[in-house]
């Protein structure tokens, strides 16, 4: 489990504290371009909940004895004046894990927040919605099914009038829908689907990012491809989702990326992706990426790389299941654009980028003609000893240009190719290896030319190297085969198709 805070510190302008949200996320969500994950968000109005706080650090405070709790626990009971000030020891106590658990236990603790939670007066329910969104960020389960009986209560806020009452209500939600699958089967029956369909129509920057929040937690759960997806996709959301996702420079980076990663969760955990398709994702998110592509030169906006990632992956996953893409070369463009921005800083994008590329070129002869023809060869090139997964991914692109024939091949060969190819040869990754000898293959198989200067360069003595490797060495001599034979002599080539097919 990745925990987040989310912090706001008084005596700040509004943008600067989305500015200062927007720091504290961007560790999780570049965590994200490795593998799912889902993340616990805290909205704190000051530090200084307590008298002895200092405003500005993150104090957690020591954990309160069961006779402690109890008492702070009278003390909200209470009808006096004092209680809002209770509330806040309260909230502040709760932020230490220990005294949370020692709170849920206590009968009527619950019970008693919800009261208070549920009252007429604002002042008093905006701070019963911090208690309970402390309680909503624990990593116990238990303290999360404690909070059961308020979630019909956290939905119905979510259609008030106080921003900030629902922004809390909507990050308590995203945090309890992480830790129980109890409290997810409850909120599916209390409509929380419908609910955020209504919410996602809101004007506030602020509540959409909440809504996207909330609605990534769903998406990864491990029934959302059976119970969840299905309502999504069956609701108002993907239709309101996708505009959200490619206005993201102009109507927030916040919310476009949250809605980015739900469309993520979507398309990779869902086989029938017919609504997004019939909306017109693809083309939507390809006009997107050139769009962000477009940013460039004039310098990247801080963190598009957190919108680039999720948009890469929605749109090579889509193309991956359905094939459909249109033809246009830009794409190639703003792919190698991305690549040359984002290279240094955030290599991560890379292998997204050459994902998209693979699935671009697999069954597509425009976009491997185009790849030559625009000349991005050269630059493809350059990664091939990016990283690991670089190297399988540019070998698999050139595979997919190699295999469309004798002339994408010689355009290929122009390049110093085969003398790039020879040192991967010697790596210790079958994968990349194996790769290697697929290209190998298909550049022997259409230019017989290619096999005399791979000898003349050495080549031979690379692939008997792997005559000893279970999972290479039929390939090896396979290939060994073909360089060995004199041209224009055919057995060869034929025995190399078996083996390489």
């Amino acid at each position: 489990m990745w925990g987040r805070r989310r912090g706001r510190r008084g005596g700040r302008s509004a943008e600067e504290l989305r500015v200062r949200r927007r720091e504290r996320e961007a560790a999780l969500r570049k965590a994200r371009r490795e593998e799912q994950l889902v993340s616990k968000r805290l909205l704190r109005e000051d530090s200084a909940a307590e008298d002895g706080a200092q405003d500005g650090a993150d104090i957690v405070p020591e954990p309160l004895s069961e006779d402690e709790v109890l008492e702070l626990l009278r003390g909200v009971q209470r009808g006096s004046e004092d209680r809002k000030r209770s509330l806040g020891r309260l909230r502040w106590a709760l932020q230490n894990e220990e005294t949370q658990q020692k709170f849920v236990r206590l009968d009527g603790s619950i019970r008693t927040l919800t009261g208070l939670f549920t009252s007429s007066l604002a002042e008093l329910q905006l701070e019963a919605a911090r208690c309970l969104h402390e309680l909503s960020h624990s990593s116990v389960p238990a303290v999360a099914e404690a909070c059961l009986p308020v979630t019909s209560y956290l939905l119905t806020y979510l259609s008030g009038h106080s921003l900030e009452l629902t922004e809390l209500c909507l990050y308590t939600l995203g945090n309890l829908v992480v830790e129980s699958e109890a409290v997810r089967k409850q909120l599916l029956p209390q409509g929380i689907i419908p609910v955020l369909a209504s919410c996602i129509q809101s004007p506030h920057e602020a509540v959409l990012e909440g809504v996207g929040y909330v609605l990534s937690q769903l998406l990864q759960a491990k029934e959302a491809p059976t119970e969840i997806i299905p309502l999504v996709l069956d609701s108002l959301l993907p239709r309101h989702m996708l505009p959200l996702v490619c206005s993201g420079l102009k109507a927030g980076m916040g919310a476009a990326v949250e809605f980015a990663w739900c469309l993520h969760y979507i398309i990779c955990r869902h086989e029938d992706n017919a609504v997004l398709l019939a909306l017109g994702a693809v083309p939507a998110l390809t006009s997107l990426l050139l769009d962000l592509a477009s940013q460039i030169p004039q310098g990247a906006p801080e963190g598009l790389e957190l919108l680039v990632c999720p948009v890469l992956r929605c749109l090579s996953n889509l193309l991956a299941q359905t094939g459909c893409q249109g033809q246009d070369g830009r794409l190639l463009i703003a792919l190698f654009l991305i690549l040359q921005c984002f290279l240094q800083h955030h290599p991560f994008l890379v292998q997204e980028c050459l994902w998209l590329l693979n699935n671009l070129t697999a069954d597509d002869p425009f976009f491997c003609s185009a790849l030559l023809s625009l000349d991005l060869l050269p630059a493809l090139l350059q990664l091939l000893t990016c990283s690991q997964i670089a190297t399988v991914l540019v070998l698999t692109v050139l595979c997919n240009v190699a295999e469309k024939g004798a002339l994408q091949c010689q355009q290929l060969l122009q390049q110093p190719l085969l003398a790039q190819l020879l040192p991967l040869l010697t790596l210790p990754d079958p994968e990349a290896v194996g790769q290697c000898l697929e290209l190998l293959h298909l550049l022997f198989l259409h230019c017989r030319e290619a096999a005399a200067d791979f000898t003349r360069q050495g080549g031979h003595q690379a692939l008997e190297q792997h005559l000893s490797t279970p999972e290479l060495q039929e390939r090896a001599q396979a290939l060994l085969d073909m360089v060995r034979q004199p041209p224009g002599a055919p057995s060869a080539c034929q025995a190399t198709l078996a083996v390489f097919s």
